[in-house]
């Protein structure tokens, strides 16, 4: 999980920092966009009608700068046609048409007989909404246009239910001639802006701008309208509509260039593949450092380490600058201090940064907080495996020193009570209780229902650690540091031992969900033993088992693998850690079953999952949904709080895709391995192109017959071997 969140059944550390259920966006038509630092929701009007703690409006840096954006044609509600969001999320297209006309409008005016099209389009810091009006009746059009505009100014704390016992000043509105201009002095004594420009001008009165209108039969009219969002503490240029469409193409080309395409047999899967690289890239972020994909939209549009880094993990083998750009964001921010309000101590890798009011006057922690027990560990095991993927020297020579940092951490301060695990116990006041991936706060408990004690060692925790030791070990290697792979390939063998030997429930076949500070196993059937299978920390003969009970009906709800098996005494389908399913947990749990070899089940991972994918607007995998069982030609239950999109779960396609593929690149040798490649009956071919290894690139085709897939080249560049072995 990206951060806290309480739904029904669930809470998520902090009880301060839980969001209430009635915050709910999913299912619900809304339409979202993001650029940056920058997102908005819209309903399906493409409106922004924000009450309460619903996520409407327009966000930038945790903080709303508009609440309000209602467009009404003779004072009532226009008649929606359709929505869309375009493919590539550049851009929402809103279709409407004049409604019935009310008493005060024009009663002469047939309904849908002007045609309304907003066109929005989000900058870094700006929204740009173009609206066409054009009247297909055979009258001449009496319209007054009306556009109805606020800003609250709301951190998105104090939206996720927050309390602030006070809060800052929100200046008179300015009404100048192009717009109004909304301000807001916040007490962190930084003043926000939301300046909004009209062309045509308006004529402005309480709040909404008019536009009295006369349409000649055939005739059109259209308005263009920006939102530019400000602050006094840090010079911001505004850019142009022109400028901001053009950066946008820019990027969306650069991206094509450097990401590898993949086109199969399939188009229902297509649409998955398409919706979800579209998802990733709206969440991808250029930072100092490199490309970095924020966790999800709504509640966690900004940089998590543990989200980024399972993200980069499961898309590397399409997208290397992921990876890179993720490493080197979470150097540049590795603690060098400790700070207990913080959750930092030296080397340790960030959980979150925030960059809203709240933030920067400590009433939340999250400023730049470091609560993760996962991200420190991760960090390694992602840098090992983005050497292996790209043979890229330099990058860890650079990042070596963080590198060892974080392993210093892991000894020093990540094992607790020094018997060789990973532990967290919290030590922020206001940080997180539950310090992994599921972090509510009933997350982590004993088969009789009692919440465990901390310290508390994680099961897929210790198999982060393990891989971050042996990863570490080949990147010294690479190095010329000899003696010092010795020693971590020594330590990654001594936790493997000591892991089976302390978490193998044998009369369950499973690995426990943790161990808690007495070093009490904790005897539940849960996902978190699939991930460790993902880390390669699973004995080989233990593997088979686990893919068993993670498989059977308890577990597997038929579209996917449940955080915690039917019958434990927790398990709730709707709760948020506690029997629900999460597709990235999935698709890590998949990468593990085809690294011991099991490619049946790790086909099973994926129909199941692509068979949900159906049932979601616009093929958008969810955050995470309920773990109730598959009925029938029913669809999936959604889960009401769900972040969408969300990153790890639009790169969990990929991360799919490269388990049953059996994918994995040797860079001094200049080949790409399939081993035991297998598609699911559904799919008989996958085409690959622009896949990159060092400085070449190759197209190709993966064909099913029968069981067996093959693999033949179309283009290449540079040299490059594919092998395949079965």
């Amino acid at each position: 999980m990206a951060g806290p969140v309480t739904p029904a059944g669930g809470g998520g550390g902090n009880p301060s920092f839980y969001i209430p259920i009635t915050a709910s966006t999913a299912g619900d038509g809304r339409h979202v966009l993001k650029n940056g630092n920058s997102f908005a929701v819209f309903d399906e009007l493409g409106q922004i009608q924000a009450a309460g703690p619903a996520a409407e409006g327009l966000f930038f840096e945790d903080t709303r700068y508009l609440s309000r954006l209602a467009l009404a044609i003779n004072g009532a509600r226009p008649l929606l046609l359709s929505s869309t969001v375009t493919e590539g999320n550049t851009m929402l297209s809103v279709d409407l048409a004049n409604p019935e006309a009310p008493d005060q409008g024009s009663p002469g005016l047939p309904p849908a007989s002007v045609h309304v099209l907003n066109e929005i389009a989000l900058g870094l810091d700006a929204l740009f909404a173009t609206v066409n009006l054009r009247n297909y009746g055979r009258e001449p059009a009496q319209l007054d246009l009306t556009i109805e505009l606020d800003a609250d100014f709301v951190d998105m704390f104090e939206l996720r239910g927050t309390h602030r016992a006070r809060r800052g000043v929100a200046a008179p509105v300015e009404t100048p001639a192009t717009g109004p201009v909304f301000a807001y002095r916040g007490l962190d004594d930084v003043t926000r802006r939301t300046v909004v420009a009209l062309e045509p001008k308006p004529r402005l009165a309480d709040g909404q701008a008019h536009w009295e209108l006369s349409l000649a039969p055939g005739a059109s009219w259209s308005a263009q309208i920006e939102v530019h969002c400000e602050r006094d503490d840090r010079p911001l240029r505004r850019i142009s509509r022109s400028e901001s469409r053009a950066a946008e193409a820019a990027w969306a080309a650069e991206r094509q260039a450097r990401v590898t395409s993949i086109v199969t047999s399939n188009a229902l899967f297509d649409d998955w593949l398409r919706c979800s690289r579209g998802d990733l890239d709206m969440l991808t972020t250029r930072t100092p450092e490199g490309l970095y994909p924020y966790a999800g939209v709504p509640w966690f549009s900004t940089a998590f380490g543990r989200d980024g880094l399972i993200t980069a993990l499961e898309s590397l083998w399409v997208d290397p600058d992921l990876a890179a750009g993720t490493l080197r964001f979470l150097a540049a921010n590795q603690a060098t201090e400790i700070d207990p309000k913080a959750d930092a101590e030296p080397g340790k890798i960030l959980h979150e940064t925030r960059l809203g009011e709240m933030a920067a006057l400590g009433e939340v922690p999250f400023g730049r907080y470091y609560g993760t027990v996962d991200a420190t560990p991760l960090f390694v095991m992602l840098a090992a495996a983005f050497y292996e993927r790209t043979g890229e020297r330099a990058v860890i020579s650079d990042l070596w020193p963080h590198i060892e940092a974080a392993l210093a951490w892991m000894e020093a301060y990540g094992d607790i009570d020094g018997d060789g695990f990973i532990e967290y116990r919290r030590k922020s006041q206001n940080g997180l209780d539950n310090q992994g991936w599921k972090d509510s706060s009933d997350a982590i408990f004993h088969a009789d229902g009692s919440l465990a004690e901390a310290p508390i060692a994680l099961a897929e925790v210790q198999g982060y650690a393990y891989a971050a030791y042996a990863g570490a070990a080949s990147l010294a290697l690479a190095l010329d540091q000899a003696s010092r792979a010795k020693e971590l390939t020594a330590k990654a063998e001594t936790l493997k031992d000591r892991f089976d030997a302390a978490f193998w429930l044998d009369d369950l076949g499973i690995y426990a969900l943790a161990l808690d500070g007495a070093k009490r196993p904790l005897r539940v059937v849960s996902s978190n033993a699939g991930q460790a299978l993902f880390a390669g920390i699973a004995l080989p003969d233990r593997a088979p088992r686990v893919g068993d009970t993670l498989l059977s009906p308890a577990s597997y709800s038929g579209w996917g693998i449940r955080t915690i098996a039917a019958g434990e005494a927790r398990y709730n389908p709707m709760s948020y850690h506690n029997g629900s399913v999460w597709p990235h947990d999935n698709a890590l749990i998949a990468l593990g079953f085809a690294h011991y070899g099991l490619k049946e089940p790790a086909l099973r991972v994926l129909d199941g999952l692509f068979g949900a994918a159906q049932s979601f607007a616009l093929k958008r995998m969810p955050e995470l949904f309920c773990g109730f069982p598959r009925r029938g030609n029913a669809g999936p239950t959604r889960y009401p709080l769900a972040c969408a999109p969300q990153a790890w779960s639009a790169a969990t396609v990929f991360a799919l895709l490269a388990a049953v593929l059996g994918i994995s690149f040797v860079p001094d040798q200049r080949q790409i391995r399939f081993f035991r490649p297998a598609l699911p009956t559904w799919l008989s071919e996958v085409r690959l192109t622009n896949l990159r290894l060092c400085e070449a690139t190759i197209d190709l085709v993966l064909r099913r017959d029968g069981n067996a897939v093959a693999a033949d080249v179309t283009r290449g560049e540079g040299p490059i071997e594919i092998v395949v072995a079965y």
